[in-house]
């Protein structure tokens, strides 16, 4: 394969909603896994909220010892303990949507909504919005609404994407897709419930939290334009009608997934700024690290796919490759891959520099748990 110049500095636009193709990348990526998240099995007869715990397990490395000494004097912090606060963060986050998609009338809609949304996962983009909204000196209660809605949004581009008109599989997070248990039809209108309602549950709750309206609208119009037609639809298009194409080059590809992937990751960031009161320069510093973080988070999921077993991943493994869609790994080799989600990782790090680090430390610790996550 020819030499292929990347960088990242499409990502950087100030206040712009455009990206421009090229990258240049040369660094060598330290294969160090941070932690890894996992879903326990369902308990039996427990059939509305399948998933009620689950178990986060974290590796240190020497690296993120390091990061809680202090250089310059001989005495050592406490490193940011990733792990207990991801235990602590997604446990609320899981509350938070049980309580707010409850079981009712039409019951079987409720239970397919249910049964995605509650099915375990990371929740790294509800602990994202989480954590940009206290780094800007917000509090939980102003942003939980919107996390809340952004994993809605997710799950249901989740429950949309399984279906056999889109990618057409069988497993996610480990379990049957949801129109393998409901039918066709109940997925789509899962997904369409989750849709709606997640715009419902952001406005309303998010005033009785206090926030002021303008910031409201404001995150409103974010999540708006980040899953529509300029976001996550624009990325799921262009892929769908990508596939089988010989002549995908890295242009596309960067389009699929800035939109596809990175748009949602962006807009739970984004929205956790404004909530908590961020000025205009906190929220592009923000926006930046998103950029970075989310383009990231697709290069490493196209590394797993043809790295890792379907039992390792929770889903099915290389079906992109069977799909013969185009991926990072496709196009630059495994190697300049890792190297270019190495490159992001140091961009979307730098762009939290000017913050206070203890402020800092929970999205500091998520883009190398991104970086380095092994499913």
């Amino acid at each position: 394969m020819s030499s292929v110049n990347l960088n990242t500095s499409f990502l950087f636009h100030q206040g712009s909603r455009s990206r421009s193709p090229t990258f240049h990348l040369f660094h060598t990526l330290t294969k160090l896994p941070i932690s890894s998240i996992t879903t326990k099995k369902p308990q039996k007869g427990n059939r509305f909220f399948p998933f009620p715990s689950f178990s986060v397990s974290a590796v240190l490395t020497k690296e993120d010892v390091l990061k809680g000494k202090d250089e310059n004097k001989d005495s050592e912090k406490p490193a940011f303990n990733f792990k207990s606060y991801m235990v602590s963060r997604a446990t609320t986050v899981n509350q938070a949507l049980n309580d707010a998609v409850s079981l009712r009338e039409p019951q079987k809609i409720h239970e397919a909504m249910r049964y995605s949304l509650l099915a375990g996962g990371k929740r790294v983009r509800p602990v994202l919005c989480l954590a940009a909204c206290e780094l800007v000196g917000g509090s939980e209660a102003m942003a939980m609404p919107a996390a809340c809605a952004i994993e809605m949004i997710h799950t249901m581009s989740l429950i949309h994407d399984d279906l056999p008109c889109m990618d057409n599989d069988d497993l996610r997070r480990g379990m049957p897709t949801n129109h393998k248990v409901f039918g066709e039809d109940v997925a789509v209108l899962a997904g369409d419930a989750l849709l709606a309602f997640a715009f419902e549950h952001m406005a309303v709750d998010t005033a009785k939290a206090g926030v002021p309206p303008a910031r409201i609208v404001r995150a409103l119009g974010e999540l708006s334009k980040a899953i529509g037609a300029e976001g996550l639809v624009a990325g799921q298009v262009v892929d769908i009608a990508s596939e089988g194409i010989a002549d995908v080059g890295l242009e596309k590809l960067e389009f699929i997934h800035v939109h596809k992937t990175a748009a949602l990751l962006e807009g739970a960031v984004v929205l956790g700024a404004i909530l908590g009161g961020g000025s205009d320069d906190e929220v592009e510093r923000l926006r930046k690290f998103a950029r970075c973080i989310g383009l990231l988070f697709q290069v490493v999921d196209d590394i797993l796919d043809v790295t890792k077993s379907s039992e390792e991943l929770g889903k099915t493994a290389g079906k992109d490759l069977v799909a013969d869609k185009v991926t990072y790994p496709k196009l630059l080799g495994l190697e300049k891959s890792r190297e270019f989600a190495d490159e992001l990782n140091k961009d979307a790090q730098a762009q939290l520099a000017a913050f206070d680090p203890d402020k800092a430390a929970p999205l500091v610790s998520l883009a190398n748990y991104i970086a380095y996550r092994q499913n």
